[in-house]
């Protein structure tokens, strides 16, 4: 039996069980999907919340504080890719100023640092690519971005490298109640037992939890799939703004942001639209047009559509109370819903796990791990090391003379230090979250198929069985025979 078993291994669950692992725990992560950070947290904005929109007292509020404040220092410590480069809140007419003035004050409430309203004037100095419409704005220094798939992917290492035990394709099917503890079934036919269930399965926390029947204290949850859609521009266009720049909701609509990413792209999006489909991740023409449109009421001269190198959706998990759910039920006993997790879930993440690791000790008494590692060596990307740096890496493995990806000038060294890591990738898309190759402007068109082909050799498959992401997602095939017909 684990002490805990933990459900979803996105940024959310992949903290929780990091900040587990300080204690002297048996701990098991169950993730439904090919590899880690394959939902809500692969598709999102990549923003480092400063914490001034959630309402004061909320969950949202005192995690999103807390989580941006940990970033930097958590970024060093496990080495993923993080820059605070501030956050502006335009307002683009004058009847308005007042709403900014109360995101001022809610941010002062909530303890956010340094904030302060703008003029049109130092407003211009600041960010010379913003529209003339633009009459004030709301400057939050702590604001920043962050590689979503890094901060997963480093959290999840560095669980694993303290005894965090991960298993992938894990779809959850069933929970029974034992007279001490949870029996948990999944798709392929294990079971698993564990004396604390930890509920952080996305858009599908609701699920998981109705798996339990319904008694005084464990009601029946239901969680709306809201989705977002979004456009990525080349590395050219990165340059257009340096803050993050949102919008004051009014009759423009309710906003769309533009920001740089970590990696030097720029993003646009998201839209917001509730949908039946948890799974559909699918992008529309509309949504994508209206992206375009409302990132045009922020910047002038928004780059051209031949410079959008890919568009994405994903699904955000919102709960009728519009906070995050985060407590054990009053009907079980240690079993504990982390659910709701929209933004700013991804700038809480770390503090959403410091939380629920204190909720849990409170339950399990158990020893600190003394010799809990707090860092987390990440990969070496030949772009950014040094010529002497370089020629070491050379030395220990000519691999890293070997040019995989040349969008995002990624070697086969990295390629193979990615599928080989604690929690390594096994799928191409796995491959391209670790490393990048695959995310440059060709989106992976002819760097593809030779990590495809590196991936089966590692993994000691033949190629037809390498995956990009899900278990249906083949990219290639063999050849029929002549008198079956060819493919």
């Amino acid at each position: 039996m684990y002490d805990v078993i933990v459900i979803g291994a996105g940024v959310t669950g992949c903290s929780i069980a990091r900040e587990l692992a300080r204690k002297e725990r048996q701990i098991l992560v169950l993730e439904a999907s090919s590899d880690i950070c394959e939902g809500t947290s692969k598709a999102n904005s990549g923003i480092v919340h400063a914490g001034h929109d959630a309402m004061p007292g909320s969950l949202k509020a005192r995690l999103n504080v807390r989580g941006n404040q940990m970033m930097g220092e958590l970024a060093q410590k496990l080495q993923f890719p993080y820059r605070q480069n501030g956050s502006l809140i335009l307002c683009f007419e004058e009847e308005n100023k007042g709403k900014l003035q109360e995101l001022y004050e809610r941010g002062i409430q909530n303890g956010v640092q340094g904030i302060q309203i703008l003029t049109q004037e130092e407003l211009r100095k600041m960010e010379p690519n913003l529209t003339d419409n633009a009459v004030a704005a709301l400057y939050a220094p702590t604001g920043g971005i962050v590689c979503p798939f890094g901060l997963t992917i480093a959290m999840a290492e560095n669980a694993a490298e303290n005894g965090v035990l991960f298993q992938r394709n894990r779809r959850v099917t069933a929970i029974e109640v034992m007279e001490k503890g949870y029996r948990v079934h999944t798709a392929d036919e294990n079971v698993y037992e564990a004396a604390i269930i930890i509920n952080a399965a996305g858009v599908h926390a609701d699920e998981i939890h109705n798996m339990l029947p319904a008694k005084e204290g464990h009601k029946e949850m239901h969680l709306i799939a809201r989705k977002g859609e979004y456009c990525l521009y080349d590395k050219k266009a990165g340059a257009l703004v340096d803050k993050t720049i949102f919008q004051l909701p009014g009759k423009y609509g309710k906003g769309i942001l533009v920001t740089p990413t970590v990696h030097g792209n720029l993003l646009i999006g998201p839209t917001a639209v509730d949908i039946p489909d948890k799974n559909g991740v699918n992008t529309t023409g509309e949504g994508l047009e209206t992206v375009m449109e409302k990132a045009s009421v922020s910047v002038k001269k928004l780059p051209p559509a031949k410079q959008i190198i890919t568009s994405f959706a994903g699904i955000r998990a919102h709960h009728e109370s519009d906070d995050f759910v985060i407590e054990e039920s009053k009907g079980y006993a240690g079993f504990i819903d982390v659910a709701g997790i929209e933004s700013p879930g991804l700038t809480s993440a770390p503090a959403i796990g410091e939380y629920v690791a204190q909720l849990v000790n409170e339950i399990q008494n158990l020893p600190d791990k003394k010799d809990f590692k707090e860092t987390r060596q990440g990969i070496v990307h030949m772009e950014q090391a040094d010529f002497e740096e370089k020629q070491k890496l050379i030395a220990q493995n000519p691999a890293y003379a070997n040019m995989i990806c040349r969008c995002e000038s990624i070697s086969e060294g990295e390629i193979l230090d990615a599928i080989h890591r604690p929690v390594g990738a096994t799928t191409v898309d796995g491959v391209k979250r670790r490393t990048r190759a695959g995310m440059g402007r060709c989106q992976g068109g002819f760097c593809g198929p030779r990590v495809t082909q590196i991936l089966a050799r590692e993994l000691g498959i033949p190629v037809p069985e390498v995956l990009k992401e899900r278990a249906d997602s083949h990219l290639f095939y063999e050849k029929n025979s002549a008198d079956e017909g060819e493919a």
